[in-house]
């Protein structure tokens, strides 16, 4: 059958899901959207995404790319699946784009933000979900452990099993630090060429440590340079993390 390839733009709520990938009997963003698309297409259509969150990890800019009949292409695709999508996820944006377009292998960069919450006495109701709360901490030594890791190396120490990846070297362009919605927030950006699995969350485990006083700088630095996730501090919250944006 011809068909034509979508790209489409995600944003979702990751709190009820148990990551983007399908799993059976389970709730996923890739479920929730092969579900919609088989709706409209009337056959099982398989949906590509840029990266795979993981459970309770949101996403404002999360690309994936699908293949429907041509025969479909002229339907208003964010209106049709914005209106069966369930209201933790939205289609951002639809875009008609070339056969040789892949979601993941065709970026060239992601970008990732974690979100701390530094009031140690309260946080709003409403930015539980999206922030971790950790209280007073130092940002400014977080950013500078942090600049340890800008540039091409192997990251395999911060890679958490669960992934067959050949290849653990990756590039982080820069990562760097702006305020929150509120004075309370601190958002900690990751911009890189691609990340491991949990890679963004166990690099922000380690920087707690050092925020927190709890790690020098000096000894973040040995870690690295032993290549022992076993070695590293622990994963932090998934609900802390966004997909920002994928760039192609």
């Amino acid at each position: 059958m011809e068909s034509v390839r979508i790209k489409l733009k995600i944003s979702y709520i990751g709190t009820e899901f148990s990551g983007w990938q399908i799993q059976i009997g389970q709730r996923t963003v890739q479920g929730c959207l092969e579900e919609c698309l088989k709706k409209i297409c009337e056959r099982d259509i398989r949906i590509h995404g840029a990266g795979r969150t993981d459970a309770g990890v949101h996403a404002l800019g999360q690309v994936a790319h699908c293949d429907i009949p041509v025969k479909k292409k002229h339907i208003p695709w964010q209106k049709a699946l914005n209106s069966l999508l369930p209201k933790d996820i939205s289609i951002v944006e639809t875009e008609f784009v070339a056969k040789d377009f892949h979601a993941r292998l065709s970026a060239k960069a992601k970008i990732y933000s974690y979100t701390l919450w530094t009031e140690p006495k309260f946080i709003y109701p409403m930015r539980r979900p999206f922030c971790w709360q950790v209280g007073k901490i130092d940002v400014d030594k977080m950013l500078k452990a942090a600049k340890l890791l800008e540039g091409t190396r192997d990251f395999k120490c911060f890679q958490n099993k669960g992934t067959d990846v050949k290849n653990t070297v990756r590039t982080i362009f820069k990562i760097f630090c702006i305020p929150g919605i509120f004075p309370q927030e601190k958002k900690i950006y990751f911009i890189g060429d691609g990340f491991l699995k949990q890679m963004v969350r166990n690099i922000m485990g380690s920087l707690y440590r050092i925020g927190k006083g709890k790690m020098s700088i000096e000894e973040f630095k040995e870690l690295i340079e032993q290549k022992d996730r076993t070695l590293l501090p622990m994963t932090a919250p998934a609900h802390g993390l966004c997909l920002e944006e994928i760039l192609y």
